[in-house]
């Protein structure tokens, strides 16, 4: 799994990135991560990517042309590239689509800054525009590391137990059930009994009936969801 991340900031993403599982994935070569800064497309000596809207309006806006040219140093090396575009106007990134792409073999995400990027580049070389949620930031490096991130742990062999992205919120749907580690008691509160009965039906029974009470309380969008798909109103 290759991901291109064409950036004004790569050592930010890189930063982000080499660190904890992500950063372990690298390094054994089940992932790779190639911050590619857009600067170095600029065409001038001062790597300025911006300039004013036609138009008029507050802010500066990055032109096509090195976006352009970052995307093809990219993509004239890889076959068939998905390209995500990080915007607020974009498909909400869920779970469901953290899988979808996870089958892919390369990803590039485009990291906007300023008030964007000029629509005609975007028309040319974006398959999905793609938001991790309905506000604005200052630019598209925290949205494309959230990608990363979450798409990186489907990715076989990138996390330590092949159960751990199975069990994780909003894999069936649900939010996940609470958890519990040593000691069995902490300032009065004891780990819930079945917990610690080693009856494996009895702890997924429980398990389950506890993800169902935390999403209907937490998220109720997800809870009435998750009803009706299951026929049980």
């Amino acid at each position: 799994m290759n991901f291109h991340i064409l950036t004004l900031f790569p050592e930010m993403i890189m930063s982000g990135l080499m660190e904890s599982i992500t950063g372990r994935a690298v390094e054994k070569g089940l992932i790779s991560i190639n911050a590619v800064n857009i600067r170095d497309f600029a065409g001038n000596k001062y790597g300025h990517v911006d300039d004013y809207t036609y138009g008029g309006g507050a802010g500066m806006l990055m032109q096509a042309e090195p976006v352009y040219k970052a995307y093809k140093h990219v993509a004239d090396n890889i076959t068939n590239p998905r390209v995500l575009y990080m915007t607020p106007q974009g498909k909400r990134f869920d779970q469901k689509m953290a899988e979808e792409l996870s089958k892919e073999k390369n990803l590039i995400l485009l990291c906007g800054h300023y008030e964007g990027i000029d629509e005609r580049v975007l028309d040319m070389i974006v398959t999905d525009h793609v938001s991790i949620g309905d506000f604005v930031l200052t630019g598209g490096e925290l949205p494309a590391m959230v990608i990363a991130d979450a798409v990186s742990r489907l990715v076989p062999g990138v996390l330590g137990s092949d159960e751990s992205a199975v069990y994780e919120s909003f894999y069936d749907g649900l939010l996940e059930y609470p958890q519990y580690t040593r000691p069995e008691e902490f300032m009065g509160v004891k780990v819930p009994e079945v917990l610690l009965s080693g009856h494996h039906k009895n702890i997924e029974k429980w398990r389950h009936e506890q993800a169902l009470l935390r999403t209907k309380e937490r998220r109720p969008d997800l809870y009435e969801k998750y009803m009706e798909e299951h026929g049980n109103k």
